[in-house]
Parts: structure tokens; sequence; C-alpha cells
């Protein structure tokens, strides 16, 4: 059974930063492309970042770009992301997703406000 534990979440004022990480079981970790997923209340999830199953390719939407970064450790099995220059507009629920099927677990609620 695939189990995708994001952690890491909280209460930041903008500008301020985050790291999510989450832990992933029950399937080969290092075999398979990862992504964030957010969603926001009331609207549709957005996949904002994918990495590459060894980790070397990185993607983001554009409204990460420059301030997010994603990364992985497949000897823990540890999916990451680094959150800088947080905004408001940021504020979601934030899931690791197993970019192959969209398979999620449970996520972390990041909330952006002063």
């Amino acid at each position: 059974e695939v189990q995708l534990q994001a952690s890491g979440g909280g209460l930041v004022q903008p500008g301020g930063s985050l790291r999510l990480s989450c832990v992933a079981s029950g399937f080969n970790f290092s075999s398979f492309g990862m992504s964030w997923v957010r969603q926001a209340p009331g609207k549709r999830p957005e996949r904002i970042s994918l990495i590459g199953s060894n980790g070397i390719a990185t993607t983001y939407t554009d409204s990460v770009k420059g301030r997010f970064t994603i990364s992985r450790d497949n000897a823990k099995s540890m999916l990451y992301l680094q959150m800088n220059g947080l905004r408001p507009e940021d504020t979601a629920v934030y899931y690791c997703s197993r970019t192959f099927d969209d398979a999620r677990g449970q996520g972390t609620q990041v909330t952006v406000s002063s």
C-alpha cells in the first residue's frame, strides 16, 4: 500500500520560509518521479513542482519558480519542498504525490498571513 505523509506546514508571515517533508513507504521510492501538489480553498489541485526519480530533473510552475526548491533523499524515501519568500496566495494544503498516478497521502496546511 502506497503511503505518503507530508509534514512541516504551519502559519508563517509573508516573506517567511517553511520546509515541507514527506515520508514515503509501500513502494520503491527511488524508481518514481515525485511531485508536490497544493490545493487552496475553493480551488482545484495544482501541481507546483516535480522531480525525477534520480533527483536531477526538476520543474516548477511559474508562480513558485525561484522561491521553492524540491529535493529528495532516496536512501531515506523522503521528499522535500523548501519554500522561501512565501506569499498569502501560497496558502493551501500541500500534498506529496507520486507523479505516475497522482497517489497522495495526508497533506499539510500552509497558511501565509500577517
